[in-house]
Parts: C-alpha cells; structure tokens; sequence
C-alpha cells in the first residue's frame, strides 16, 4: 500500500500511500491508519514488536503521507515494516481494539474473530476449527495489476485433523487444495489422476533449544544443577542425533539438513557456516562423562504435534537417540496453542521450535531467538532457553545499526558464535509439498503462504 519510500534522515523514513485504497467495510486508507498501526504494534501486548523495536513513533504528515521516526538508525526498516498489518483506526475504536490481545493470558478480543483489511479477499464468515469462508473484494485497488490475474471468487477454509480424511478428500475431488499432506502419502498423490503435488523450500529452520539459564531444570531428575550450562552436554545431544535418519525416514527426504540458524535464502547466509557436528553417538557418551554425568540423567522435551511437519515423529525419534546414550527423555506433545502458551512463560527445559525469516535477513532470527531479555524492544522475544552471551548481544546490536561489510561481517562472526556455542542443535530447513487439483494454478511460496490472488482454476 505504499507506493515509495526515502530515508530522509538517518532516523526519519518518509513513506508515500497509495491513492483508492479502501478497508473492506468501505473506509478510505489515510496515513492516520498507517500510524495507527505502527504504533498499536509498539503495544506491550504486542507479538509484533519485533519489527517495530527501533521505531519511537509514527506521524501522519499529511492524509498520503507518514514519517517513522526511529530510536536509532535501522537499514531494513523497510523489510521488518512489511510484517506489519494496518488497521482501521476509526474501527479498531469502535470495537476497543486500539492495542492488540494478550496472548500469553489466552484473552479474546473483537479481533480474535473478526477483521477489517484492505486485500483481496474478505471474511464472510468464521466457524472455528469448522469452517472459514473468504470472499473475493472486486473493490481491492489490486486486480488487473501485474501478476493479480486470479479468478478465485470464494475460499472456503476446513481444518481436517485426520491425514486420512484429508487426502480422501482431495482424492474425490471434495477438496481442491491441501497445505499439510503427509509426506507417506506423496508417491501415491504424484500418481493419481487429477491431482498434482507442487513443493520447495520453506524458509523455516527446525531446531531444539534448552533452558541454559536456571540454576536447575524444572523438569529433570538433576537437582542442584543445570546440565544444559555446560557446553559438553549441549555438544553431546547434539552429536547424539542421526540426523540423516531423521532426514531419511520421518521426513522421507522432504527436509534440508542443516548446521546452522537459517537457510541460504536470507540476508547474511554464510555457507561456511553451514556445517554440522557429526553424528557420534560413542563420543557424545566420552562427553557426558567429561561433564559429569556417565551414568546419565532423565528431562522432558517439549513439543508441538500440529505445526510442524511430522513434528512430534521428530522429537519422539530424538528422545530414542538421546535415551541411547543415557539421557532418558520424556517427550511431551500438545497442539500448538498449548505447547506455545507453556513456552512462553519459559515453563520448558527443552523444546522444538520452528523459525521462519520473513524479514528474509538475519538480524530478526539472531535478535529473536539468541539476544538477552534486556528490556529493549524485541531483543529475545523468542529465547524460551533465555541464552545470554554479552558477545552475541553486542553482535546483535551491530546488525541492527552497521551496514555494508561492517554489517556482514557482525552476522558471520555471531554465526560462528552460534556453530560454536552450541545455544541450539539444528536440525533441518522444512521441505514444504502442497497437493491440488491439477486445474489448480498457484505459484508455491517460501513463506508457505498460498497468495489466492495469482491463483488459477481452469
């Protein structure tokens, strides 16, 4: 919706809006909209603070136009600036919506079920965990543009929870599209008429993460200690999993090994860092015993079961491995809005994790996931394990102001700190397949997102 931007100063963005846009219940987009949203995403109870943290305010200049006045200098405001959803200020307060729901409290707000946007489609209807029906905006400024040639005229969204019904489903023809099919089932899909399997990468990193703060694990039978501060320990889990087993057979080949933070699709990728400690399960034994615990110890690891791709195959795969060198694991998996509502009280000693890049540089996954909670905007909004390195953190601040080779070579020496600190163990970039109708046109996206715009029923 923004047409042009300039940095007029070395904290002042100056951003143009486009002319005829308007929200779905007919309200015309104007810059106060736009600062509206920017600074609703300031809110405590925001989950997007992350791409607003060097942000001090939004102005509306004038009706097409808005400044973002910065705390700091930041040289992917743009970037971070695109994950931001803008709001109807007008409608946000006729519904009390001026800041967004606490999630972590479970609240529900207007907002949990209703929405008022700009883009091509508009809720119709909403049935949770039933059914979602999205219906075409012929008033959306963008059709007839380059590339918004789609025909779609309704969506309708149904969860189906069981693999089987689900890709009976699309067999019959019940269904035209499904985003998750179980990777056992793709031979069979490539083969059957009328129906076509399109994939690639995800720009989205599965990795394990541990409590490496408290002085004891909340859920271990170690007491006095925490196993997961010592470096011989971390290395040693790591090094414990086959991950070319994982690779092979619970993900059929549908992943990417990998030995670092994200993949090479993001600003900052290093391939020389892209190296994993070898699988070897007799030295990840010496290692334990080096660190004091030969005769083992046991610990829970935390889990989503529908989030990720064969989510809970993988920490179930990981917890056998792990228990084989004498590191007795419990895994516990729970659907995704329990799993993220334990972790984000850090009520975890270890825990699976997904992460995608949408920014696609490697600032938002190192400031994200491996800065201290110092109180600053973003800076480990995700880090459950609350891993804290003054170097990592003084990296991280240089990767938000630093640009050209300066900025470079901060992100190459914080993932050299990452391979060689071991804060997670890596494991894979998701592989992401989507089945179809064979009439069905739609370009696969990093992201995972289906833009239903540029989609093509024929």
């Amino acid at each position: 919706m923004a047409t042009e931007w300039r940095q007029e100063e070395p904290t002042r963005w100056r951003f143009t809006l486009r002319q005829g846009v308007k929200f779905h219940e007919g309200e015309s987009l104007t810059a106060e909209d736009v600062a509206f949203s920017v600074q609703r995403a300031l809110q405590p109870t925001s989950n997007f603070g992350i791409y607003v943290d060097t942000v001090d305010r939004a102005v509306a200049v004038d009706e097409r136009t808005v400044d973002i006045i910065l705390k700091r200098p930041d040289p992917i405001l743009p970037n971070k600036l695109a994950s931001i959803f803008i709001m109807s200020k007008s409608w946000s307060e006729k519904h009390n919506a001026i800041r967004p729901q606490n999630t972590r409290a479970r609240e529900e707000m207007h907002t949990t079920r209703n929405t008022n946007g700009t883009g091509a489609y508009r809720l119709a209807s909403r049935e949770p965990d039933v059914r979602t029906v999205l219906a075409r905006n012929d008033a959306w400024w963008g059709w007839g543009t380059e590339g918004n040639a789609g025909n779609v005229t309704e969506i309708v969204y149904r969860p189906i929870a069981s693999d089987a019904t689900r890709i009976a489903a699309l067999l019959s023809g019940e269904i035209d599209f499904v985003m998750d099919p179980p990777l056992q089932d793709l031979t069979r899909l490539r083969a059957a008429p009328g129906v076509k399997v399109v994939e690639g990468p995800e720009v989205r990193t599965i990795f394990l993460a541990m409590d490496v703060n408290r002085d004891e694990l909340l859920y271990s039978d170690v007491k006095g200690k925490n196993p997961f501060k010592d470096l011989r320990v971390r290395q040693a889990l790591y090094q414990a999993i086959d991950i070319q087993a994982i690779h092979r057979t619970t993900m059929r080949g549908q992943s990417v090994v990998t030995g670092t933070l994200f993949p090479e699709q993001v600003n900052g990728y290093i391939k020389a860092e892209d190296v994993r400690l070898p699988f070897d399960a007799a030295r990840a034994k010496t290692l334990l015993e080096q660190a004091g615990y030969g005769q083992g110890f046991s610990v829970t690891l935390d889990c989503p079961n529908n989030r990720y791709i064969n989510d809970e195959q993988i920490c179930q795969n990981i917890a056998a491995m792990w228990s084989r060198i004498g590191v007795k694991t419990a895994v516990k998996s729970q659907p995704l809005a329990p799993f993220f509502a334990q972790i984000q009280k850090d009520d975890t000693s270890v825990y699976l994790l997904g992460w995608g890049v949408p920014t696609l540089d490697a600032l938002y996954s190192f400031q994200s996931l491996l800065a201290s909670r110092n109180g600053e905007q973003g800076d480990g909004i995700w880090n459950y394990g609350r891993y804290s390195n003054p170097r990592m953190d003084a990296l991280v601040q240089r990767m938000k102001s630093d640009t050209g080779e300066a900025r470079q070579a901060a992100i190459t020496e914080a993932l050299t700190l990452y391979r060689e600190d071991i804060p997670h163990i890596p494991l894979h970039h998701q592989m992401i397949p989507w089945a179809m109708r064979s009439n069905i046109q739609i370009p696969h996206m990093a992201n995972n997102q289906p833009y239903f715009r540029w989609a093509v029923v024929q």
